[in-house]
């Protein structure tokens, strides 16, 4: 795409204020410090962490959120902190690698600068670095790692199996590795982690009939050593944010008295350094860290947070260490440990991004994802339209790749409203990019892909907006169950986060008028949790809407007006 005059002054900008000589050359290959890459050692046990890649093989753009609000006893600290807000917090310099890495602002010419993040041949070559430093050092995966790509649906996820493997992964814990159902979900753990030693760890997934352990609670890892446990914590609401019927034998939760009893347990058996492996979000995190004793540091995901350094959480017997680390293979955590006299003495932490211009590609990796994806090469590329505007989805209330996914729900279906799920994942589309079939599946492929269209009063569609609102702005984290708000098309409404259930939601307008309670309107969604639905995949619905309109542009954000939030720290519109 060509660029004007005007975009390339915001590159020379972006990158005279990060410290870089302006010098265009530079400036648009995304040149970093020289020693970006170099982490210094410090202790000795060590430990990666990635989570929620959401099967992304290849570099991507995406765009941090510019609404992440907290509430309770959450407002204004971290993660709930957007744009200048966390930069001041971290004391990361405007303008710069890491301030592109950690925020939206800028997000267009921050990222023709900068260029693609994250990729698994890049970040293979960023663990392989750590490792060399490293001895003994162990890579955890937190989830979200089986599903969020076409090749991944189309496999059943063997592509991210394969690729976790080839990246050396040790340990890992679950949430929409369950959309693949029970029975595949434990064909690729007794065979192909069994195989290559991968342990896949969830203390808080037990069988509805007797309570058993569906999974081992725990791990313990000789590093140079020293005993490590790695306890793994499942997304506790796998059977309400997605479909029950997909995992019909086992049961979830949060389970808070187990966690306590497998620490205790696993001290008892000689463990120096206890960690968590966490897919509960962050906030759930750092409420667990407050009530459960003896865990060194929870190494968390879910809510996608790209946290630059650990909270430290005090407690009854000691302090907890919370961290998480992003989304997309967009970063690698690590954590160094100094341990002494049988416990930590001492840590060092760094979150890192993943620029793919800047690591090498490792090419037994990078041959491994072409033979990936050799057989869908077409099908990926299949051109379906082109954007004018940013497409991003991130972010609490909606996102222009959300309500693109909405208007073509209410224009295809015929629809007066619709409903696309709060989902996280899903990569960014900068102006200019063409939309394949491949970036529109990065938006949709899950395993229950079907659309519906529904008659709804208007007080059913309040009902369902205020339960998922409720979700998302309790003031107690254990009763947040999940993603962001449902993105909503057609009707234009308030939110107020701070009220009770039943009264966040108001001021509902549909195509100028007032929402009708007693009225019933069409209401197009997807993503049905139920058992049996039938419809039309979303994917062939959105991609007839792009065929048709070849050029998105002027997308109008659907976003509500958000009352009693002025000042929040987490929101920047």
């Amino acid at each position: 795409m060509s660029m004007n005059r005007r975009d390339f002054l915001q590159i020379l900008a972006a990158a005279a204020a990060g410290g870089f000589a302006l010098d265009s050359r530079q400036a648009l290959a995304g040149n970093a410090p020289a020693n970006y890459y170099d982490i210094p050692v410090f202790g000795n046990v060590s430990l990666m962490h990635m989570t929620d890649c959401h099967a992304q093989l290849k570099p991507i753009y995406f765009r941090e959120p510019n609404v992440n609000l907290g509430v309770g006893a959450s407002v204004g600290k971290v993660p709930h902190l957007v744009g200048e807000h966390l930069l001041k917090a971290y004391n990361i310099q405007p303008g710069g690698i890491d301030a592109h890495a950690f925020t939206y602002i800028d997000f267009t010419a921050a990222a023709r600068t900068y260029g693609k993040v994250g990729g698994f041949a890049h970040l293979k070559t960023l663990v392989d670095k750590v490792r060399a430093s490293r001895p003994g050092s162990l890579l955890m995966d937190g989830g979200d790692t089986w599903q969020g790509s076409a090749t991944a649906l189309w496999t059943k996820a063997q592509d991210m199996v394969d690729a976790c493997i080839a990246l050396g992964v040790d340990v890992m814990t679950p949430h929409w590795e369950m959309t693949l159902g029970a029975e595949r979900v434990q064909e690729i753990i007794n065979k192909d982690f069994k195989k290559a030693g991968v342990d896949f760890v969830a203390q808080n997934v037990v069988t509805n009939d007797f309570g058993d352990q569906v999974f081992k609670p725990y791990v313990i890892k000789n590093i140079n050593g020293v005993q490590v446990a790695i306890i793994g914590q499942a997304f506790p609401y796998t059977p309400i944010a997605n479909p029950r019927w997909m995992v019909p034998d086992w049961s979830f939760g949060i389970r808070d008295d187990s966690m306590q009893k497998f620490v205790n347990e696993a001290r008892a058996k000689g463990a120096q350094v206890v960690v968590v492996l966490s897919h509960n979000g962050m906030d759930v995190d750092l409420k667990m860290a407050s009530r459960v004793t003896g865990i060194d540091a929870i190494f968390g995901g879910h809510t996608h947070d790209g946290v630059p350094q650990p909270i430290q959480v005090k407690n009854a017997k000691g302090t907890t260490l919370v961290t998480n680390a992003g989304s997309n293979g967009k970063f690698l955590g690590v954590m160094d440990f100094d341990v002494k006299g049988g416990r930590v003495q001492g840590w060092k932490y760094r979150l890192v991004p993943v620029f793919s211009n800047l690591l090498a590609a490792d090419k037994k990796m990078e041959a491994l994802i072409t033979k990936i994806r050799a057989p869908f090469e077409s099908k990926l590329g299949e051109k379906l339209a082109v954007t004018e505007d940013l497409l991003y989805r991130r972010g609490n209330f909606n996102g222009t790749y959300d309500q693109l996914i909405c208007d073509a729900l209410m224009k295809v279906k015929g629809a007066d409203a619709a409903f696309s799920p709060g989902f996280r994942w899903g990569t960014s589309l900068l102006p200019g990019d063409v939309i394949t079939m491949e970036q529109l599946m990065d938006q949709v492929a899950i395993t229950y892909p079907q659309t519906s269209l529904t008659n709804m009063t208007g007080a059913t569609i309040k009902t369902i907006m205020e339960d998922v609102c409720d979700n998302l702005f309790n003031d107690d984290p254990y009763y947040q169950q999940g993603g962001d708000m449902v993105r909503v098309g057609g009707v234009q409404y308030s939110v107020t986060p701070n009220a009770t259930i039943g009264k966040r939601i108001n001021d509902m307008m549909l195509n100028g008028k007032a929402v009708d309670p007693n009225k019933k309107y069409k209401v197009a969604g997807w993503a049905p949790v139920g058992e049996g639905a039938t419809g039309t995949p979303i994917w062939d619905v959105v991609a007839e809407y792009l065929r048709d309109v070849k050029v998105v542009k002027q997308v109008k954000l659907n976003q509500p007006k958000v009352i009693g939030m002025g000042n929040n720290p987490g929101m920047i519109l």
